[in-house]
């Protein structure tokens, strides 16, 4: 059974976990964003494969197109949003020695999720 979360920017799915890694596909809706945020123990790469992606990777501000991707190496703040007016699709890969929800670090949030 795969594990599958909505989200106010939109969903994620895991398509695979394994010790030492996670594969999720996440889904971000049409003028949506996900926290500014860093994690302690993992990076992840983002591949496009739907939508265009406005990436924020430390201090760099990039879009992505469909084939494009990024690595995100661990403790770098980062957010992926959407300002197009179709689906961002991405395929996300974890890489690290603990992959849990709760290594999230939110600096800044659209939806009021800092503690």
């Amino acid at each position: 059974m795969r594990e599958f979360d909505e989200r106010p920017w939109g969903s994620y799915e895991v398509l695979e976990e394994r010790p030492g890694f996670k594969v999720k596909v996440l889904e971000v809706k049409p003028g949506a964003r996900l926290s500014l945020q860093r994690h302690a123990r993992r990076g992840e790469h983002w591949v496009v494969v739907e939508g265009v992606a406005d990436v924020v990777c430390g201090d760099r501000k990039l879009q992505l197109q469909k084939g494009e991707h990024i690595h995100i190496p661990p403790e770098t703040n980062h957010r992926l949003g959407n300002s197009g007016d179709v689906k961002l699709a991405i395929i996300e890969v974890q890489l690290g020695d603990y992959l849990g929800e709760d290594d999230i670090v939110r600096l800044e949030d659209d939806y009021q999720r800092i503690e």
